[in-house]
């Protein structure tokens, strides 16, 4: 095959996927059949305003709910998460602004795809405004439950078929890894502190008692925050890895300026 049948074979191949993507993605619809509260509305802080999606996917696909003023998004603003969607039905999506603003569209949009792209499939016209009053404490519509409880179900069976799926060698040997290396921060990021505590004298015995105490700190306030609710600390490892560094890094800055200030000799 001479090079520039293989270059014509390869466009050719190409523009098939992106044909193939692009049919996939025209199949996909979705609009918004409902809205709590109403499209005309002002909200509280940082409450959320619910949106019903109904949605027809040839392809499994994601869909959000996302706040626009004048054609751009909304920074200052928090939306939903979403599990993967095929078929017919419907979908909730959530946004909520963090700070006073106001928004005059919902655009919902999706993604999914080989290769993984995202895209707008309809614009919903609204008024609202955001204030710093306390959230009204009208009560959830059926329907917003009725999602909740659906949502809620489909995550918690992601959550058994991730669980009950085999773990691979690379996996098992990333996670030990990654949890030797935690542990090695915690132990290091209490021991060299109290090891410098023990070691030096006056205000630098008590800087370097410092980062030990933080550490000490964070530690405690995991174990005793997931007893109450174990929820509380999903992500305890990374807690422990960014404070560990600082830690350390606390206790390097010290060294450099004892050694400089004269105070190791």
């Amino acid at each position: 095959m001479t090079p520039v049948v293989r270059r014509l074979s390869c466009v050719s191949t190409l523009t098939a996927l992106l044909l193939a993507s692009l049919a996939a993605h025209a199949d996909a619809t979705a609009h918004v059949v409902e809205t709590q509260p109403s499209g005309n509305a002002t909200l509280g802080h940082q409450e959320s305003f619910w949106v019903r999606i109904e949605y027809i996917s040839g392809e499994p696909i994601s869909l959000w709910a996302r706040p626009y003023r004048n054609g751009r998004q909304v920074q200052n603003a928090m939306s939903n998460a979403s599990l993967t969607y095929q078929g017919s039905g419907e979908a909730l999506g959530w946004f909520a602004l963090t700070k006073p603003g106001e928004v005059d569209e919902v655009r919902i949009s999706a993604g999914g795809g080989k290769p993984y792209r995202e895209w707008e499939l309809s614009h919903y016209p609204v008024q609202l405004s955001w204030t710093n009053a306390a959230p009204s404490d009208e009560p959830r519509a059926k329907w917003v439950e009725d999602l909740l409880a659906t949502e809620k179900v489909r995550y918690q069976e992601d959550a058994q078929r991730r669980a009950s799926e085999p773990v691979s060698v690379s996996q098992w040997a990333f996670f030990s890894g990654f949890m030797l290396v935690i542990l090695g921060l915690f132990l290091a990021g209490l021991a060299v502190p109290v090891w410098s505590v023990w070691k030096w004298r006056g205000g630098w015995r008590i800087a370097a008692a410092v980062p030990a105490c933080v550490v000490l700190f964070v530690v405690l306030r995991i174990i005793v925050d997931t007893a109450r609710d174990p929820t509380s600390h999903n992500l305890w490892p990374f807690e422990i890895l960014i404070f560990g560094s600082v830690a350390l890094a606390i206790i390097g800055a010290l060294k450099v300026a004892r050694k400089y200030l004269g105070a190791e000799a």
